[in-house]
């Protein structure tokens, strides 16, 4: 609530400091403040010697300080943070043991901090009838080639360019146009740019799909939610295909026609770009986009856009939950199974999903969130009615449901007597769909083109100094390269860096080499790659999904990347390679995971009338996922991990943290984790289980030695206020971290 003027006598701020101090600080508003204050608002305020900037989190009577200083100004006259934001940043502090500045980092991107960096350019005009032009270009074309040059342009522009473009389209340099302003034949004048406008792009309209009943039903659950004007979470567990995204679409309409704004939330950037694509051909309003591929202005501008209201739409991976949208409607949470949306590499760990349901809860608005494979913590939800449960069984139109074969890949090396990357039914159905004109995609989740390089001599791996990984080989760049710290060795060395002999060999297959092996096996195939190499520049993405979008391309080969959500109607044909290798890692999650993945990947054959197919390669043919993922089981899969959940008591019956602990020493480093291991133990109750400190997985990284624990608990918040608390007296030595994960996946 904002505070008049007239009242700000003993009124007190508590604010968050952008730098240093992680605590709250308390602040006396000044008499002759001559505007309303409000917490959100940004702030000047005196440290020590200094002036610097914060934020507004709460007003009040009485400070418990003696001696407070007033503020010095305003930034701006308007809070930055809505009320539902400043309540979810409380919330995200205390749940995840964040300090409050690190979590206002999330909320008020640098990029929008202090004075506004917008961006300006020149429009070049003409100020003279196009009448004379003619005239004037030849009397120049003699004298001074490059002016009349730049006057040709306006023959075809006579409404004006900018400078960028004319400099573009004429290739000269500024010279010759300030001679023709000079001449008062153009004029120039300063025009603010706003950079989300070079993002939009045009596209055809198109109208609601008929909807079949499963879906007509869950349209109508979610509008009797969203007319009940109260907060409610929705899943809509839908098969691959089933039509979720046109459910999305009828339910934004709805909101819209309401005045009610909408987050849509993807996983992946490289899905925004479908994403947009289906919204601006339903909606003509401005839509905002926010991701971490944005530039520091575009980021800037679309902040903005959302923050003055031009935009009540807005896209993007797990920042977007963040956004400064007003009376939110709808939050989306598209694939909400994938890990994409958890932050696990910084403070605060927090999972975008889980704010989305609590975002929503803050402001009112229906969350909905769709998958073909739900995560087993919110179909249990679902089951237990703390969300609404909507089922498509079917694939939306025509579309049916692929042929699912699954390939026992040791057969077929005692056929060939030797390694093989391709199954021959593989094989006979990538040239079958080039014969027919159709599409194949291949998944391969490992980038590079040999992922060792082995020396046979002493039987070690190259390694990066600086990591505790083996280095891959790129063959394009003929590098070998750390995939965590990209640090690189440019050509490879030909002799074992350890015991010097010659003896070096590659070995692995990344998707660059599947790249490579198809085109060697079908010299006139079409092949793209979308994978970390291949994505690497800005609009890559984009590029990549166009191209194959449009058939200039016979097969997509891929990471992870390719398996979330893309809808390509011609695509008929998905072969997975070395489809069970994430069932070998040391995780309660390994099966649910590869069952989500390996459904999500085979998802993306036959989404249109034509019929699709699946080939998943497989050493462990008797394993009983496979037999979940042929037949679309995820009921039968769900009973079976639940159970074990339930046998070994993990999430969704227990919460589970992490507390890693870095540093530049390995001795070190454990010792602080042995330390903060034993004062949590310490100081918890008995019902909380506390493992013992191990190595962490790469126990290197970035010439950092990592060392965890995992801490059970039945429930957070009251362990999280007590690990707070706890660290408050925990002093680190400099150069060591610690990170805590709550959920950690």
């Amino acid at each position: 609530m904002s505070t008049p003027s007239t009242q700000l006598e003993n009124k007190y701020v508590s604010v968050v400091l952008d730098k240093g101090i992680d605590k709250l600080l308390d602040y006396k508003l000044p008499k002759d403040l001559n505007t309303p204050v409000s917490e959100g608002m940004r702030v000047v305020v005196p440290l020590r010697s200094r002036y610097v900037s914060a934020t507004i989190l709460e007003i009040k009577e009485t400070s418990k300080f003696e001696k407070v200083l007033p503020i010095i100004k305003l930034e701006k006259e308007t809070p930055f943070l809505k009320p539902d934001q400043i309540r979810l940043a409380k919330w995200i502090s205390e749940y995840y043991c964040a300090s409050l500045r690190k979590v206002l980092k999330l909320f008020i991107p640098s990029s929008v901090k202090g004075k506004a960096t917008e961006k300006h350019q020149y429009f070049i005009s003409l100020t003279l009838p196009l009448s004379k032009l003619k005239s004037i270009c030849a009397d120049l074309r003699q004298k001074h080639p490059s002016q009349a040059k730049i006057l040709d342009v306006f023959l075809k522009h006579p409404k004006g360019l900018l400078l960028s473009e004319l400099l573009q389209l004429t290739n000269t340099s500024k010279s010759p146009i300030d001679s023709l302003i000079k001449k008062q034949i153009l004029t120039q004048k300063k025009i603010h740019i706003d950079r989300t406008e070079l993002l939009d792009h045009e596209f055809f309209i198109s109208h609601a799909k008929k909807l079949n009943d499963e879906q007509k039903s869950a349209l109508d659950k979610i509008k009797q939610s969203i007319d009940s004007r109260t907060s409610q979470t929705h899943l809509i567990h839908g098969v691959t295909g089933s039509g979720k995204t046109e459910i999305y679409l009828q339910a934004i309409d709805y909101v819209r026609k309401l005045g009610k704004s909408v987050i849509f939330m993807v996983p992946e950037v490289a899905l925004t770009t479908q994403t947009i694509e289906r919204l601006k051909s339903r909606f003509t309003e401005k839509i905002a986009i926010l991701h971490h591929r944005l530039s520091h202005g575009e980021r800037h501008d679309m902040w903005q856009n959302i923050y003055q209201k031009k935009v009540s739409i807005v896209i993007g991976a797990r920042s977007a939950i963040f956004a400064p949208l007003e009376n939110i409607g709808l939050i989306i949470v598209d694939e909400e199974h994938d890990s994409s949306y958890k932050q696990t590499e910084e403070s605060p760990c927090y999972h975008a999903r889980d704010l989305a349901v609590l975002r929503g809860h803050f402001s009112n608005a229906v969350t909905v969130l769709g998958s073909a494979t739900p995560s087993i913590e919110s179909y249990t939800h679902a089951l237990s009615n703390k969300y609404v449960l909507n089922s498509l069984t079917k694939r939306a139109a025509t579309n049916h449901f692929p042929d699912i074969h699954i390939v026992d890949m040791k057969r077929e090396m005692e056929k060939t007597k030797k390694f093989t990357l391709f199954s021959q039914q593989l094989l006979n159905g990538i040239k079958k769909r080039l014969d027919k004109g159709e599409q194949t995609l291949l998944f391969l989740n490992k980038r590079g083109y040999h992922s060792v390089i082995l020396c046979k001599s002493c039987e070690k791996p190259l390694s990066c100094p600086h990591c505790d990984v083996s280095m891959t080989y790129h063959k394009k760049a003929n590098l070998a390269m750390c995939h965590y710290c990209s640090y690189s060795i440019c050509p490879p060395p030909r002799k074992c860096p350890y015991c010097h002999s010659d003896t070096v060999e590659y070995k692995g297959v990344g998707t660059e080499k599947v790249q490579s092996m198809l085109k060697a096996i079908f010299p006139e195939i079409r092949t793209l790659r979308m994978d970390a190499d291949t994505t690497r520049h800005k609009g890559s993405h984009t590029q990549i999904f166009n191209q194959f979008r449009s058939g200039k391309a016979d097969v997509l080969i891929g990471t992870q990347m390719i398996a979330k959500g893309f809808d390509f109607p011609d695509v008929t044909l998905v072969g997975i390679l070395n489809s069970d290798q994430g069932l070998y890692i040391t995780d309660f999650r390994a099966e649910e995971l590869c069952f989500q993945l390996l459904t999500q990947v085979s998802g993306r054959s036959g989404r249109s009338s034509l019929k699709g197919e699946v080939f998943i390669q497989t050493n462990l043919i008797d394993h009983p996922l496979f037999s979940f993922v042929q037949t679309s089981d995820y009921q039968g899969f769900y009973k079976k991990e639940i159970s074990l959940r339930k046998l070994f008591h993990y999430p969704p019956y227990t919460r589970i943290s992490k507390f890693i602990i870095k540093g530049p020493s390995q001795e070190k480093t454990r010792d602080l984790a042995r330390s903060l291991r034993a004062l949590i133990i310490k100081n918890t109750p008995p019902n909380t289980l506390i493992l013992p400190e191990i190595p962490d997985f790469r126990i290197k990284l970035q010439d950092e030695y990592r060392y965890y624990f995992l801490v059970k608990t039945p429930s957070i918040l009251p362990f999280s206020k007590t690990v707070k608390k706890l660290f408050e007296s925990f002093v680190l030595p400099s150069h060591y971290k610690i990170l805590i994960d709550i959920d950690s996946i």
